[in-house]
């Protein structure tokens, strides 16, 4: 072994574990803003992955457009929603808790063997100049199209509802409508009153 290839394991060692490290984060993290942070700890760690298997494109494309842009859509997400009330407790947490550790570790155990049972023809070619970003445009616009179109029709769906959620306007309490439920109302926070100072007169 020479000093590149311990320099490699030893990147893929501290990547792993980070990644790994930040996805329990994202999980078991009570505060959703951590989480969201620590998933941008996921998706650079997964980046330098990438630029392991000089995949530099790719490693490119998922620092511009999962950290710059989804990450950054979901922070402003959540710190652009005026949740006014904590959750309540759910009864019987414990056994939602204890199905979803089930779920998960069998999904880990899945994809575990799946890793070590196929025989994976690694290549050891580098691919010269342009062609490994040609052929991924290839890819997006021929085999994988549909996938690639689908993506981005649900970033545009968790756009627009972000905006909805954040931009809701202050209603005045109203009585319920026949057959409308108060578990269907979202709770509103008013906005402040500026003075004009002509007066009793407010802007909202």
């Amino acid at each position: 072994m020479n000093l590149a290839e311990g320099v490699q394991i030893v990147s893929l060692g501290v990547l792993a574990v980070m990644m790994l490290g930040s996805a329990l984060g994202v999980v078991l993290l009570k505060n959703i803003v951590y989480s969201a942070f620590l998933l941008g700890g996921v998706f650079i760690s997964i980046a330098g992955l990438y630029l392991l298997l000089n995949a530099d494109f790719v490693a490119f494309a998922q620092v511009l457009i999962y950290v710059g842009a989804v990450n950054v859509l979901i922070l402003f997400a959540i710190m652009l929603v005026n949740k006014r009330e904590d959750f309540k407790v759910v009864p019987r947490m414990w056994i939602r808790q204890v199905a979803t550790a089930l779920v998960c570790f069998g999904i880990f155990a899945l994809l575990g063997t799946m890793v070590v049972t196929t025989p994976w023809a690694i290549s050891t070619e580098t691919a010269v100049g342009d062609s490994s970003i040609v052929r991924i445009g290839l890819h997006f616009f021929s085999d994988f199209l549909l996938p690639f179109e689908l993506a981005s029709i649900l970033l545009l769906m968790a756009l627009v509802g972000a905006i909805v959620l954040a931009r809701r306007e202050f209603l005045p309490e109203t009585e319920l409508e026949a057959g409308e439920t108060e578990s269907l109302t979202l709770p509103e926070r008013p906005r402040d009153l500026i003075t004009t100072g002509r007066g009793d007169s407010t802007i909202q």
